[in-house]
């Protein structure tokens, strides 16, 4: 049986087959690839991750920074671990790692809807692909447990994350105010940039919020977080529908969320508080990363008149996982 009947409106459920995963990244091609290599004329990599351990403290409730131990065995710690005989001294640890504390990729499990995919009237927890809560996300059990057997993380570590990737610079147009950014905005910043965006590209947006953390040393203000950056508005209907038409495979961001989040919280139940990721991750199957430092790639390139470069950007191969930390290398 097929896992919808419906499929939400703006959708692009089965395009890519009945038992897609990946959405828009099957759109990473290997010529997609070959565009990202020809941006790369300086040789020169920058680091897009912030230190894993930032934003610090508890921003979002659920998320609590990584904690390191020293991994041992039924006897002994082996951390500066002396072994018998010889002097020579061993060092392990493991890690209890919030998967989407900092710098991450969502996965396309991370954002769903109740929506009546069976058509019979009634909503069911579905995700992107018609994917449903309990038989491919499920849990949690009584310890915790839970696994996304389908849309996982590693759906995407597989995919070959390396492409072109193109930057627009928000934070060089409009400077560090609090601004949601919808489709009139984004197209005189694209032309005023010379930007240019081809399907199967991977869509930064920098706003200055990575040097807003960083300056706070692990301490965020919140007020003060929420008081500046530019921000694309998921509810700008013409912004929503350029991505759509744009052919993007994924949209990153130094912010919290990629997207501004004026409509977080509100009692209004006709306003959708994500409506970017609802766009992308429950319906386009776009990927969203999050938390991205990239101050002094937007910086290079703004200097040298540039928008275009090699992007490298795997997650980690977790199988079951709806989110990952991320090293990404831009190549320029």
């Amino acid at each position: 049986m097929p896992r919808w009947i419906n499929r939400p409106d703006g959708s692009n459920w089965g395009d890519f087959g009945p038992d897609d995963q990946i959405g828009r990244m099957n759109w990473l091609t290997p010529e997609r690839r070959l565009a990202g290599v020809r941006e790369v004329r300086e040789g020169i990599a920058f680091s897009l991750s912030l230190p894993l351990d930032y934003p610090g403290g508890q921003m979002v409730p659920f998320r609590a920074p990584p904690r390191l131990f020293g991994a041992r065995d039924e006897h002994v710690c082996q951390y500066n671990h002396v072994w018998d005989g010889g002097g020579e001294i061993t060092c392990d640890d493991y890690v209890v790692l919030h998967t989407q504390y900092s710098t991450q990729w969502d996965s396309l499990a991370h954002h769903g809807r109740l929506f009546d995919a069976d058509g019979d009237g009634v909503a069911e927890k579905v995700y992107y692909n018609g994917y449903r809560a309990d038989e491919h996300l499920v849990g949690p059990a009584e310890d915790g447990a839970v696994q996304a057997r389908a849309l996982g993380i590693e759906t995407l570590a597989t995919a070959g994350v390396q492409g072109r990737g193109v930057m627009i610079n928000l934070q060089a147009a409009f400077g560090m105010d609090a601004r949601p950014i919808g489709y009139d905005d984004l197209m005189r910043t694209i032309d005023a940039q010379q930007v240019e965006v081809r399907k199967g590209d991977f869509a930064l947006f920098y706003s200055g919020y990575d040097r807003l953390l960083l300056n706070m040393n692990r301490q965020p203000d919140q007020a003060r977080l929420m008081s500046h950056c530019a921000m694309i508005d998921g509810s700008d209907e013409r912004l929503c529908q350029w991505i759509v038409d744009s052919g993007v495979v994924a949209l990153c961001s130094d912010t919290m969320a990629v997207e501004w989040l004026g409509n977080f919280g509100s009692p209004d139940p006709c306003v959708a508080p994500l409506p970017l990721h609802d766009l992308c991750l429950f319906k386009q199957g776009i990927f969203l990363g999050e938390l991205w430092y990239l101050e002094e790639l937007a910086a290079w390139l703004l200097e040298h008149n540039r928008s275009a470069f090699l992007l490298t950007a795997p997650p980690l191969r977790l199988p079951g996982s709806v989110g990952s930390p991320l090293t990404g290398i831009a190549t320029v």
